[in-house]
């Protein structure tokens, strides 16, 4: 028998629940138990001159039209630098980062490797572990949304004598849109959501430490163990709770903060992502039945995000200003109109 959830997660992969099954849980427990104690008794390097506290690192192509939500929003959030690498994007992102390159908020770095997802995080470690304390690797159709604090840092302060935090995917469906007006924002657009959380998410990564040498697959960007002084360290989830061999201790449905993981979008999105392949994966997977597999299981709502998006949108229209200032293109959006829709629609 397999299962494909708990009482709070759904499993990337459904679980064979068998005697091997029942072994591995229970080394877990013994496992995780042990790594908790040496965790706590190692004391790593913290007294370091740095620019920043948290930083994100992403992989993109062709994906202009969202770039300036995606910043915009992080910056809310606490994040105080971008390391971007570009796979090979055709389309005219330069236009939207040149004033963030400018201002010293974006690093701009131009990857055109087929399947330079590990590759791009491998060399943003290398080059860039000295200049923040924090290093968050997302893509940009996942938001960071802390619900229990309003800053990513404030949460991670918590974790300064761990290596690794892995924050939980929530998978968003389309919401029922076929073709979405760009003018729109995505974090506002979609709001359908699957029941749990996902037995995965992406690694903030603690420069304090070490990065253990390199895993198979793309446990690279969902499970990464640390090392300090050769001691090898698992990674803890969102409730300080170690991860090893598969499973995460998770005891309750509210999550301190999450990840937005737009994974579809509108209908005419996702047929555009379709098209352009994959940063990771040389098969790329986003045919119809992955897209209806994802609408299926968006039963549910989820609003944590809306609570950034007043200031969100008024950091937007700034942002548009003084692009137009430095002499770029000005398009003025107009997100009274949407926002008076949507709340037209839920008094419904």
């Amino acid at each position: 028998m397999k299962k494909k959830e708990n009482k709070h997660l759904i499993f990337d992969n459904p679980k064979k629940i068998d005697l091997k099954f029942f072994i591995k849980l229970a080394l877990s427990f013994l496992l995780s138990f042990f790594y908790k104690i040496k965790l706590n008794l190692i004391f790593p390097r913290e007294k370091r001159t740095l620019k920043y506290k948290v930083s994100i690192c992403a992989i993109f192509k062709n994906e202009a039209k969202y770039l300036r939500e995606w910043i915009e929003f992080h910056k809310i959030v606490g994040v105080e630098h971008f390391y971007l690498y570009n796979n090979f994007s055709t389309d005219d992102y330069l236009s939207v980062l040149t004033p963030y390159i400018d201002s010293g908020l974006v690093t701009l770095i131009d990857w055109p490797v087929m399947q330079g997802q590990m590759s791009a995080y491998r060399n943003c470690v290398e080059r860039f572990q000295n200049e923040t304390q924090w290093i968050g690797f997302i893509d940009i159709d996942e938001f960071v949304c802390p619900n229990s604090f309003d800053k990513i840092g404030d949460f991670l302060e918590q974790f300064k004598k761990r290596p690794i935090v892995i924050v939980y995917w929530r998978y968003f469906g389309s919401s029922g849109i076929l073709e979405r007006d760009e003018n729109t924002l995505v974090t506002e657009s979609f709001f359908s959501c699957w029941e749990k959380y996902a037995d995965i998410g992406k690694c903030f990564y603690n420069t304090n430490y070490d990065y253990a040498p390199d895993l198979k697959g793309n446990e690279w960007m969902h499970y990464r163990w640390g090392k300090y002084k050769n001691q090898k360290l698992p990674p803890v989830n969102v409730f300080d709770n170690v991860c090893v061999l598969g499973f995460n201790p998770v005891g309750t449905d509210k999550m301190p903060i999450q990840i937005n993981h737009y994974v579809v979008k509108s209908l005419n999105e996702y047929k555009e992502k379709s098209k352009k392949g994959d940063a990771c994966f040389k098969e790329n997977g986003h045919n119809m039945s992955y897209f209806y597999e994802h609408e299926r299981k968006s039963q549910f709502a989820d609003f944590h995000i809306f609570r950034y998006l007043s200031e969100l949108k008024l950091n937007i229209e700034e942002s548009y200003k003084l692009e137009k200032i430095n002499g770029g293109g000005y398009t003025r959006i107009v997100f009274s109109k949407h926002c008076a829709i949507f709340q037209k629609r839920r008094a419904a």
